[in-house]
């Protein structure tokens, strides 16, 4: 499957060649030519497995300041490719100088884990008022009340490590009646536990591919404000591991995940036949899976929302691009604190 969606351009075909021809993208499989595209409506390329991408292509889009994703084939963030660092040195150095801040840092922990434990009330809250028995209304209104009882509970946390322990037991026990909100297919996509590298099954392996599209999404808003995706404040830092991107990432993962992951099995957009078991155990989405995929994941980026500081409304995908922003005044000096983004 290739396809552009909102100004960037997917590639998930194995084998793909994307190279330049003048001041077009040109995607070839088995020497046919597939798509063309011009670069000029581009703002980034994303790919998925074994794709060729030219060189001329990177040199290209790194000097214009668009990005290039390579995922793998199950949809595993694994790289980034963009030009020159830019934004304000200011900016970075007040954002080292608060990961090196304890309190600082708890203070941005207590938010971040805030605004994720408020989004999955309100999906558990829906999941509540679509539930079609007793039973299930029941256990998702009693799961809500217990991430209503965290939230408070995080006030009182002493350090970040009682924070991420929250955090930890919000995320078991919203995994715990996951399925539980699936309409459809319930037997085709029921789960016991989270499996990450590799997913194990159908739920599993369909939220690890909407997490490495968020994933993208979130590294380029905190590159586009010049923020150091490395460098978080929540989340543990090791070489390697995108902190401030998992930090960013978790007010969004019960909307642009989770919820999406519900919609896309009780609407039959994704199937049993969307996915595929390889030799070592591990599921993955099909290439029409991965299409249905991103499709729903684009389309429900334009979803209109409210902004809960701005006071107005915009599109879904534009949000981690304000977070992103909000953060930066924080560090500057502009804000007192950070306000996680809340869907109403």
């Amino acid at each position: 499957m290739i396809g552009e969606y909102l100004n960037t351009l997917y590639v998930m075909r194995e084998q793909a060649y994307v190279h330049l021809d003048h001041d077009a993208l040109v995607v070839e499989v088995e020497g046919e030519k597939a798509m063309q595209v011009p670069i000029l409506h581009l703002g980034g390329l994303t790919t998925f497995g074994n794709v060729l991408v030219s060189p001329a292509v990177v040199q290209r889009f790194c000097k214009e300041g668009r990005s290039v994703v390579y995922l793998s084939r199950s949809g595993r963030f694994v790289g980034r490719v963009v030009g020159p660092t830019t934004g304000n040195v200011l900016l970075r150095q007040a954002q080292y100088r608060v990961v090196d801040d304890e309190a600082r840092c708890e203070q941005l922990s207590r938010a971040i884990v805030a605004g994720k434990l408020q989004n999955s009330r309100a999906m558990l809250q829906r999941s509540a008022r679509d539930s079609l028995t007793k039973q299930a209304r029941e256990r998702f209104t009693a799961t809500s009340d217990l991430l209503g009882q965290l939230v408070v509970r995080l006030q009182a946390a002493r350090d970040r490590d009682e924070i991420r322990g929250i955090e930890g037991e919000g995320a078991r026990e919203v995994f715990a009646v996951f399925d539980r909100m699936f309409t459809q297919s319930r037997d085709e996509f029921r789960v016991t536990r989270r499996t990450r590298r590799p997913p194990l099954d159908r739920t599993n392996a369909l939220l690890s591919f909407l997490y490495a599209l968020l994933t993208s999404d979130c590294t380029g808003a905190l590159e586009s404000v010049g923020l150091d995706p490395q460098a978080g404040f929540f989340h543990a830092l090791r070489p390697g591991k995108p902190a401030l991107t998992l930090d960013l990432m978790e007010e969004m993962r019960p909307i642009l995940g989770d919820r999406l992951a519900v919609t896309l099995v009780n609407r039959s957009q994704v199937t049993a036949d969307s996915f595929e078991s390889r030799s070592d155990g591990s599921v993955s989405l099909t290439e029409e899976g991965r299409k249905a995929v991103v499709i729903a994941y684009q389309e429900r980026k334009a979803d209109q929302v409210s902004h809960p500081v701005l006071n107005r409304k915009l599109p879904l995908g534009l949000v981690p691009h304000i977070q992103a922003r909000l953060l930066a005044r924080l560090l500057r000096g502009d804000l007192e604190s950070y306000v996680p983004f809340r869907l109403r």
